[in-house]
């Protein structure tokens, strides 16, 4: 398998990173601007939840889910954006990646009644 081909893109359709490899989608990350659900600007830097981060079953284990999230995280900072990390792989990228702090939203704890 050759990681060199791998490219990372945004479909913003369908809110989600795409990961190909040769072409063939093989990953996805999904998002959600939680600031601007009905895709309306507004002033500063928009806040988007990284959902869930999906790799086909037949490519698992080959370090590609990294290779999805770095390249979101990459394309978040280049257009601004804030990043909650929902997702547990992208919380757990980012303990071993600590260059993406500066595009990132902490996660508020639930609050108690």
């Amino acid at each position: 398998m050759n990681l060199s081909t791998a490219e990372v893109s945004d479909n913003a359709d369908q809110n989600r990173f795409e990961l190909r490899l040769n072409g063939d989608l093989v990953g996805i990350l999904g998002y959600f601007d939680s600031e601007h659900p009905a895709g309306i600007p507004g002033r500063g830097r928009p806040v988007v939840d990284f959902l869930h981060t999906v790799i086909v079953e037949d490519f698992g284990h080959r370090g590609l889910a990294g290779i999805l999230v770095g390249g979101s995280l990459d394309i978040a900072r280049r257009r601004g954006w804030r990043v909650r990390p929902v997702c547990t792989y992208v919380q757990r990228y980012l303990t071993s990646n600590p260059g993406y702090r500066d595009v990132i939203v902490p996660i508020e704890p639930a609050r108690r009644p």
